[in-house]
């Protein structure tokens, strides 16, 4: 395909705009509590804060001593546990959610956690933060020996791998089942009597331990404590299962020591910025990326504009750093829901002014300095460029304080297939062109981990989980090589999804 043809195809008003579509999607978000007399109203406002991990659907499942209670709905948890009806029929001292975006297919109901189901060891409830690699490796063994499974999310076969285990006690059977997955996962369970939390040995995704007067929460995000005004504690380790019964909290480590290796991602995207991971300010690390940002492609400009709302912590320190004004050149419309996932013709030339309109008084005869966290397949950031020019800016120079995305993930984030990775298929140069700016940098890797305060990566033993831009996928990818080159980072089948 020209240069030509693919400028035409990624015209403004040509393209059809999904709010987010330029960047990586959300994962999910888990959180759990136990011995509280109002469970799921704490679980739900949990789920309030952890929106942001996942707008499609979201789920709760509490126990109140003899039965279990389940809310699975789609949407976002504001339309769905705000009712007192909703939460009354959470009967229970204890509760499990999760909410979710999906990584492959439709969202359907019978995918939307958290999953239940009766086993010899009772009943056990479980929700799930990241992708099993061999997910559907050992879906397709257990459908073979007979198993029965009710959705398309990888996240019930651990469930049947609890199941099926001999060992007598819950536990035994929990480490029997992460004995045999691989990838990224943070999972938040419940049973009649504990509260149980696991996280992969790599620690690519997060969990976080809180107290509430004395409750055990276990949560992704410290933003979700900071909300019921629980206590940080710590973080659940790489490789620990922690239980919390009435014997109080039990901390297991069934795997070997292994560096850990907490995803990128979190800090340059997915985390909210008020939270705190791997004990790092999410908003510190973003602002101190901006810093690198400017120091390594500083150019001449009037001001600084972040693209908001996932801009604004770097593209602060950019200002900072280059000593230029910082402006809300682009306003964010906050309402534009779910209406316009799949829009008319004509709304669907309306493009980017849906989600952002442009500050014409702001930019107006101005060189500007566009800064984003991140770029995939470069569409929305095509529209912004395009906006800004109509609003009369001079000169628009585009920042990314992430490096080019040239590879799929395969740990929970939905990323598109490597051929539809801009940076991917593309020279920088050819990527300005596609987007009209006068100029496009990245922030370098090496900015990236002195951002993150650990020096410049190191080759041997990257501290990161770091694939999207390197390529250096830190498990075994199952699935993706029984499938023998096939194109499939959503899940790595039709038929199997994140959890």
């Amino acid at each position: 395909m020209n240069m030509d043809r693919l400028k035409s195809a990624l015209r403004p008003e040509t393209l059809t705009f999904l709010p987010g579509d330029d960047r990586p999607q959300d994962e999910c978000g888990v959180f759990g509590v136990r011995g509280h007399s109002d469970a799921a109203a704490l679980t739900a406002l949990g789920l309030h804060a952890l929106q942001h991990r996942g707008q499609e659907a979201a789920g709760i499942v509490s126990f109140d001593g003899q039965r279990y209670h389940s809310e699975r709905h789609l949407g976002l948890v504001g339309d769905n546990f705000s009712r007192a009806d909703v939460i009354n029929r959470l009967q229970g001292a204890q509760a499990i959610g999760h909410t979710r975006y999906s990584t492959t297919g439709e969202t359907i109901l019978r995918n939307v956690q958290p999953f239940f189901a009766e086993t010899a060891t009772g009943g056990f409830a479980i929700a799930h933060n990241g992708n099993l690699t061999n997910g559907l490796t050992l879906r397709r063994d257990l459908v073979s020996h007979g198993a029965i499974m009710l959705s398309t999310s990888d996240t019930e076969v651990v469930l049947h791998l609890v199941a099926r285990s001999l060992r007598p006690r819950f536990l035994d059977r929990f480490i029997d089942a992460l004995r045999q997955i691989e990838g990224a996962w943070a999972f938040v369970g419940m049973t009649d009597d504990m509260l149980v939390g696991a996280r992969d040995p790599l620690g690519i995704r997060p969990l976080v331990i809180g107290d509430l007067d004395g409750v055990p929460v276990i949560t992704s995000e410290t933003c979700a404590l900071d909300i019921i005004g629980a206590r940080f504690v710590r973080d659940v380790r790489p490789g620990e299962i922690v239980v919390f019964s009435a014997d109080g909290m039990e901390s297991i480590e069934p795997f070997p020591k292994r560096a850990m290796r907490p995803c990128l991602f979190e800090y340059i995207y997915f985390a909210r910025p008020d939270s705190v991971v791997g004990g790092k300010s999410v908003y510190a690390v973003r602002k101190a990326l901006g810093r690198e940002l400017a120091r390594e492609t500083g150019v001449e400009a009037d001001l600084i504009v972040p693209v908001p709302d996932s801009g604004v912590p770097a593209a602060l320190g950019f200002a900072e750093a280059a000593g230029l004004p910082y402006e809300l050149g682009i306003i964010r419309n906050h309402y534009v829901g779910r209406t316009f996932i799949e829009p008319t013709q004509q709304i669907r030339q309306l493009g980017v002014k849906l989600k952002h309109s442009a500050n014409r008084g702001v930019v107006e005869g101005k060189r500007i300095v566009l800064v984003d966290d991140s770029l995939v397949r470069g569409t929305t950031s095509t529209k912004i460029v395009a906006m800004m020019r109509e609003a009369g800016a001079r000169e628009i120079h585009f920042r990314l304080a992430s490096p080019p995305i040239t590879h799929s993930d395969f740990y929970g984030i939905d990323t598109p297939d490597r051929d539809k990775l801009l940076a991917a298929t593309h020279t920088l140069e050819e990527m300005r062109d596609l987007i009209g700016a006068d100029s496009l940098a990245f922030l370098s890797l090496d900015g990236v981990y002195r951002a993150m305060d650990e020096g410049a990566r190191n080759n041997a033993q990257p501290q990161f989980t770091d694939h999207c831009f390197t390529g250096d996928y830190p498990t075994r990818l199952v699935d993706l090589e029984a499938s023998k080159g096939s194109h499939a980072p959503r899940g790595l089948s039709l038929f199997a999804e994140a959890g």
